[in-house]
């Protein structure tokens, strides 16, 4: 996800200059987890691994594949055909992308083929899900332009992959709707704090510490909801407070961006696990 200064919304964030030797080494490392579409992809399958043990899913690890695969295609693809308007708000993604075209393309293309044998026996309303999730992936290209809409649809696309399919699978659907509010309240946080980083959506144009101010508050509805949802889904309480950690030392730069704003859903969802596993 994409960069812009704190101070000028509107105004991306110029690239860093290339360090060198062991500093060299430690960026392309960094890089490397950061821009290589992995990092997304981990997220998915911690946060549907999560939301398939607080609603009792059958199937966990089977559906955590799904939308790491899906999410891997999707991600992979935009970041590979939208290189044109990246190279202005994610320089530094941008130059990893077109540096490891090559690998990066076959991934994507292995990734879609995992894809396709996991939904080869899956039921219908899962694959009807995924296709219109998919869809509106591959249209993330033309649509994140559109303010506010971004963070809305995306963040609804993430609840319906990483929750929806436990959820339609045969769990314990009474508790869907206090999950998706958790998880939508802390991908809408990050989403929020993504659009300060770049300048394809803002959700508040040209007001960064108001919108920074949104994201730390849904957090905390976040972290609300978990509180008051049936104890079982207490859990889920460890997504929007990693969050809100992250949001509390926001700095506007693609690494962390990616690796705390982004990193900050896996650590949550990795807690969120560790806590259910212990009870």
């Amino acid at each position: 996800m994409p960069q812009t200064s704190l101070t000028h919304a509107s105004t991306p964030t110029p690239s860093e200059p290339p360090p060198k030797g062991e500093l060299g080494f430690r960026a392309r490392a960094l890089d490397g987890v950061a821009f290589s579409n992995l990092l997304p992809a981990a997220i998915a399958a911690g946060l549907s691994l999560t939301a398939s043990h607080a609603l009792a899913a059958a199937n966990p690890q089977r559906w955590a594949l799904l939308a790491a695969s899906g999410t891997f295609v999707v991600y992979g693809l935009d970041r590979l055909r939208d290189t044109t308007r990246d190279r202005t708000t994610a320089p530094r993604r941008t130059e990893f992308t077109e540096k490891h075209a090559r690998a990066l393309s076959i991934a994507v293309a292995l990734a879609a083929l995992l894809l396709v044998a996991t939904l080869f026996t899956a039921p219908m309303r899962v694959i009807l899900l995924c296709v219109v999730c998919g869809t509106t992936g591959l249209l993330h290209r033309r649509l994140k332009g559109l303010a506010a809409l971004k963070s809305i649809y995306v963040s609804a696309a993430w609840v319906a992959i990483c929750a929806g399919i436990p959820a339609i699978s045969g769990a314990v659907e009474p508790y869907l709707a206090w999950v998706a509010t958790i998880f939508f309240a802390a991908l809408t946080a990050n989403l929020v704090a993504s659009n300060l980083r770049d300048d394809e959506a803002q959700l508040l144009p040209g007001r960064p510490h108001s919108a920074l101010t949104l994201a730390r508050a849904l957090t905390a509805a976040g972290g609300l909801a978990a509180w008051v949802a049936p104890q079982q889904l207490a859990p889920l309480g460890w997504i929007p407070l990693a969050e809100a950690v992250a949001l509390g030392f926001f700095r506007p730069s693609e690494h962390y961006g990616h690796l705390a704003v982004d990193g900050a859903l896996l650590a949550g969802a990795l807690a969120s696990l560790l806590h259910f596993a212990s009870h």
